[in-house]
């Protein structure tokens, strides 16, 4: 009964502290405090449903209905907004999957942070200045500049759309030309003020919250953890966190939509190789890889130190029991006998098991095979845009040989 008991306090103990540790990244700023004054969020509910509706409408229903009165015309724009690859990729996945995302994120990176304490892998010793490193990620999380500087980039955006709908070479569903006077659409204005700043406004805010946590998780490796190198995960009991970019899976690939459209759109206008689309993926999934390898680095230097000082331990150790094994089959040590030694007692557990499994232990929390689904979102729109005009097994060749690498 007292040992029941026991264990009970112990659950409700750990529980308690995952509350203290417990990091909602989806929660919080600016943003977030204006959705949930006009009752889009919840603090226990994102309504992720409702919010993409009302976000992709937004973006992207409004300006088709704006090019709806151009059907009785002679140049019908709402065909061209229908064809246009860019309106679809970033106004409508891309919106979509940045709102969706946002449940993942939150809900992927709760449950690593509590792995660190359900492990344990904090000791109780580091959990103040764990809880130190989680109010500082709160600040940067909530911080009113950030999402300042977010909503600046948003707004650059649309002056660069604004240029770039100018300088239109013919008509199209943003820009009409008359002589050599070019004029933006309705629907133009309405991309230009409403639709660009909310796509870059998500996505830079969500590349911020992301950096919030790779500061938090570096935080974290530099703590004294409670690592053992013969974890069976092969990493020193650190896999899971490794697994953490997974939950990135549909921010990355609405990203990888916005910039797969601009392929797309370059495709229609001149003639694009499979080397170069080779290059431009190969690019890009780099860039996605060191975005998430940058904060699972923090962790190789305390997983290489543990390994080697356990290795050097069980070196020495398997020395004194094999001299002692060598004592007791010929009654001495053949080299640099020692009756001191002799008298010594031996534990005779076998680290032959142990030393190996610490010698195949890995200081890299990043692989290919944990990797995979982020890769697969970072490089499928890039696929489908190449696919339109390339041939399909040769688009899919590059796809495998990329995510194989």
């Amino acid at each position: 009964m007292a040992k029941t008991k026991l264990v009970a306090q112990s659950t409700s103990e750990v529980a308690l502290q995952q509350d203290r540790l417990e990091y909602l990244a989806s929660h919080g700023g600016p943003f977030f405090e204006l959705q949930r004054r006009l009752n889009l969020v919840h603090e226990r509910n994102l309504h992720t449903g409702r919010r993409i509706l009302l976000f992709v409408a937004a973006a992207w229903v409004i300006p088709l209905l704006l090019t709806l009165p151009t059907l009785a015309s002679q140049t019908p724009t709402v065909l061209a907004y229908l064809t246009d690859p860019g309106p679809w990729a970033r106004f409508f996945v891309g919106i979509a999957a940045f709102l969706a995302a946002e449940q993942a994120v939150e809900a992927g990176l709760r449950r690593k942070l509590g792995q660190f304490l359900r492990a344990p892998l904090i000791p109780i010793a580091s959990q103040g200045l764990a809880m130190i490193a989680l109010d500082k990620a709160m600040a940067r999380r909530n911080s009113t500049l950030a999402e300042t500087a977010c909503l600046a980039l948003a707004i650059i955006s649309a002056f660069l759309a604004f240029a770039t709908f100018k300088q239109a070479p013919s008509t199209s569903w943003a820009a009409t030309v008359t002589g050599d006077v070019r004029h933006l659409t309705l629907a133009g204005w309405w991309c230009v003020f409403i639709s660009i700043p909310l796509f870059i406004f998500l996505f830079t805010r969500g590349v911020w919250r992301h950096l919030v946590w790779a500061y938090l998780l570096r935080s974290i490796a530099r703590l004294d953890l409670r690592l053992v190198s013969t974890h069976p995960d092969g990493k020193g009991g650190l896999a899971f966190v490794g697994e953490y970019p997974n939950a990135y899976v549909l921010f990355v690939f609405g990203v990888s939509c916005g910039m797969a459209a601009a392929v797309a759109k370059h495709q229609m206008q001149a003639d694009l190789s499979a080397a170069t689309l080779t290059t431009i993926m190969a690019v890009w999934l780099l860039i996605v890889l060191a975005f998430f390898a940058y904060p699972l680095s923090a962790f190789s230097k305390p997983l290489r130190q543990m390994k080697d000082r356990t290795l050097l331990t069980m070196s020495a150790r398997a020395t004194t029991q094999q001299r002692a094994s060598e004592r007791k089959a010929i009654g001495e040590n053949v080299v640099a006998p020692d009756a001191k030694e002799a008298e010594q007692t031996i534990d005779p557990v076998d680290l032959s098991k142990q030393y190996e499994q610490t010698r195949k232990l890995s200081s890299m929390l990043v692989n290919r095979k944990t990797l995979l689904p982020v890769a697969a979102a970072a490089l499928i729109p890039f696929a489908i845009a190449g696919a339109s005009k390339l041939p399909y097994k040769e688009v899919f060749s590059v796809l495998k040989k990329l995510l194989l690498i």
